[in-house]
């Protein structure tokens, strides 16, 4: 999986493509975990990704949490119908913003 990060001000978007699975969740783990305390504002763009595993919902639950302690807000983007189908049988797309 590649991630790219974009930065603006006090917005982070983290531009993602390929498998978001037990092998590549740790990279974005430790991405999410070193963004600046400054970061009002993330969004992870998941255009790129056309698979999700259990390792990969937990980094999304780390984001949020992440978000939620620096009182800042977490959008996904550009998620496709299979990866949104593993959202809402899991229960995730009740508790992310996703569009």
């Amino acid at each position: 999986m590649t991630i790219d990060i974009l930065t603006d001000d006090d917005s982070t978007t983290l531009k993602l493509e390929g498998r978001l699975d037990t092998t590549t969740a740790p990279s974005l783990e430790s991405v999410i975990k070193e963004l600046s305390e400054d970061t009002m504002f993330l969004t992870i763009d998941m255009e790129g990704i056309q698979y999700i595993s259990s390792a990969g919902l937990r980094v999304l639950l780390v984001a949020q949490k992440k978000m939620n302690a620096l009182n800042g807000k977490l959008k996904v983007t550009n998620v496709c119908d299979v990866v949104m189908d593993v959202l809402q049988m899991t229960g995730f797309a009740d508790i992310l913003e996703i569009e």
